[in-house]
């Protein structure tokens, strides 16, 4: 479980095992964590494999390359890292699991005079999870919609946002991951079952 708030920012060194490995350089910043624990990766929770020098180790699933970004990166990229979510972190952003629904394509990226506004395009099948005002994560970065459509959101970006997360070297038609609120996935679950089964 994390919070959506990005304090690090990785660096991607290249792929393994026939691309079934992610290798991420930490900043010195980063917690050391022990193998097995849990990273969010540009919002993605993965399994921490191994560690050398920095460099943290991920195995890739089939189905976490099929449905996020991790699976078309260039060395060197920036990437969101989040440590896991403990009962003594203060919860700034919105519970957020990891488990990434689907990736979004940015449409526009527009400047503001706080920031940037962004629109980004979603999947039809999960535009019941989307509320306007609510929460939603993009690259693992916990964000309020501010603009909803039937295949699109848009969200702000404040200065702080741009500076310290991957969202500040967003552009038009790059993939970014999404995951919608978890609240919001389970009432609707609940409230369609009841629908079918009443």
């Amino acid at each position: 479980m994390f919070t959506g708030i990005i304090h690090h920012l990785g660096i991607f060194r290249g792929y393994g095992k026939g691309k079934r490995e992610l290798a991420v350089e930490a900043p010195p910043s980063f917690p050391e964590l022990a193998v097995g624990e849990s990273i969010a990766v540009n919002g993605v929770c993965l399994s921490l494999t191994r560690e050398d020098r920095r460099v943290l180790c991920f195995d890739l699933s089939r189905e976490t390359l099929s449905l996020t970004n991790l699976g078309f990166l260039k060395r060197g990229e920036k990437l969101n890292l989040e440590p896991p979510l403990t009962l003594e972190t203060m919860l700034s952003g919105h519970l957020v699991t990891g488990h990434v629904d689907a990736a979004g394509r940015v449409l526009r990226v527009r400047p503001t005079a706080s920031g940037r506004r962004l629109a980004i395009s979603f999947p039809a099948r999960l535009r019941p999870y989307f509320v306007l005002k609510g929460s939603v994560a993009v690259n693992g970065v916990s964000l309020t919609v501010a603009a909803l459509g039937p295949s699109s959101f848009e969200v702000e970006l404040i200065p702080l946002t741009i500076a310290e997360s991957n969202l500040g070297e967003v552009r038009a038609g790059q993939i970014l991951n999404l995951e919608c609120d978890i609240f919001g996935k389970y009432v609707y679950n609940w409230l369609s079952r009841g629908k079918t089964e009443g």
